[in-house]
């Protein structure tokens, strides 16, 4: 079952560079053994070699609980809130060991990142997960992320890590997000009712047609369900990253999804990433602030599509922070662009005029070069 094919590109997978890959609890644990440690390695083998090929990868784990549960020794997965959180501490040690020992066997270095939604709502925090992952990306190293369970007492109850891996997708810009299940994707119809039931190929995220197809329940040691994933995807397409959802039980699933093989469930966004983020950029009309440029900024901008330095601003004024949207304006007070700054107001006096090699000095600390990055600036 698919729709339009000439709007559903799933070869195009091919080309992704950002890639977040989510594995649920139910292929990396069970009540009796615990991490399943062997698909653990060979999920591990995959992303090295997706790396190895120029890519990058964010891993969006699921099973600190049910490790907890097993090595606290309890036979089914508690419904009190503290022992849930009791079983995610214990657990996510024996969850982060299994994998840097898994990553190191292909030479692959990893780094562990615990999140709660509120982490992502807070535009300061969101901003430093932001350059945490991209810093770890660009060293090669794999991010694994799980949510803190710990703390995040919501989510614990009716939260999951396919909402936390649309978050990261639309939090880094990913090109894919890859969720592993076991079962092979989106079905036509339940097929425990009928057996003409066939797996949906590809549709755009956004049809609502889907939504009749998806069943609530999640496995025994989930959290989720298809209905989760279906809104994950949906999700993730805001910024314009495209979803597979499809059996991490497959051999080598990774490598085949990502050579484009007819697998899984392909759920396309309709807009690039980058077009997504700049048109919300571009939606916000109320700016924090005005940064006046220089001629040669304005030119810059205009004809070169460049970010913008502190060396070509002359003026700021408002009371912005960093991460909030503000105006460049040339020295007829027209507006030119908007975005995204990097630093608050006081810094941005601060540096106004300056080369980028000047900003530890004059602020104590160099976060970016740029003012503000062409990845978050719309010309006007």
């Amino acid at each position: 079952m698919s729709v339009n094919e000439s709007m559903l590109q799933r070869s195009d997978i091919a080309q992704a560079k950002r890639i977040v890959v989510k594995v649920g609890s139910s292929l990396l644990t069970s009540l009796e053994n615990g991490l399943a440690r062997r698909e653990i390695g060979q999920y591990c083998r995959e992303i090295a070699l997706l790396m190895a090929s120029g890519r990058e990868v964010i891993l969006v784990s699921s099973g600190s609980i049910a490790e907890g549960c097993k090595r606290l020794g309890w036979s089914s997965r508690p419904e009190e809130v503290h022992r849930l959180q009791a079983a995610a501490a214990v657990g996510q040690i024996g969850l982060m060991q299994a994998y840097e020992e898994a990553l190191q066997a292909h030479g692959c270095g990893s780094a562990m990142i615990l999140l709660t939604h509120d982490d992502l709502a807070d535009r300061q925090r969101y901003l430093n997960a932001r350059a945490t992952l991209k810093t770890l990306t660009d060293m090669s190293v794999v991010p694994i992320i799980n949510e803190n369970d710990t703390v995040a007492t919501d989510e614990i109850r009716f939260g999951d890590n396919d909402t936390l891996g649309a978050l990261v997708a639309n939090l880094i810009e990913a090109d894919v997000l890859v969720i592993l299940t076991d079962v092979q994707g989106l079905l036509s119809a339940d097929p425990r009712v009928d057996a003409t039931a066939e797996r949906v190929e590809s549709a755009l995220a956004t049809d609502e047609t889907l939504t009749n197809l998806v069943g609530e329940g999640a496995g025994t040691m989930g959290s989720g369900g298809m209905v989760t994933k279906l809104k994950a995807a949906r999700l993730a397409a805001r910024s314009g990253a495209h979803t597979l959802i499809a059996s991490g039980e497959e051999p080598q699933i990774l490598t085949r999804l990502l050579d484009g093989e007819n697998l899984g469930t392909w759920l396309q966004a309709e807009v690039s990433p980058m077009t997504a983020r700049k048109r919300w950029i571009a939606g916000q009309l109320r700016a924090k602030g005005d940064i006046v440029i220089d001629n040669g900024a304005v030119h810059a901008l205009r004809q070169h599509g460049v970010s913008l330095l502190a060396a070509g601003i002359l003026s700021v004024r408002g009371d912005f922070r960093r991460g909030d949207v503000v105006r460049c304006l040339d020295q007829n007070n027209e507006i030119v662009a908007q975005g995204l700054s990097n630093y608050g107001v006081s810094e941005v006096e601060a540096i106004k005029g300056l080369a980028s090699g000047a900003y530890r000095q004059a602020i104590g600390y160099a976060a970016e070069e740029e003012v503000v990055h062409r990845d978050n600036l719309v010309l006007i």
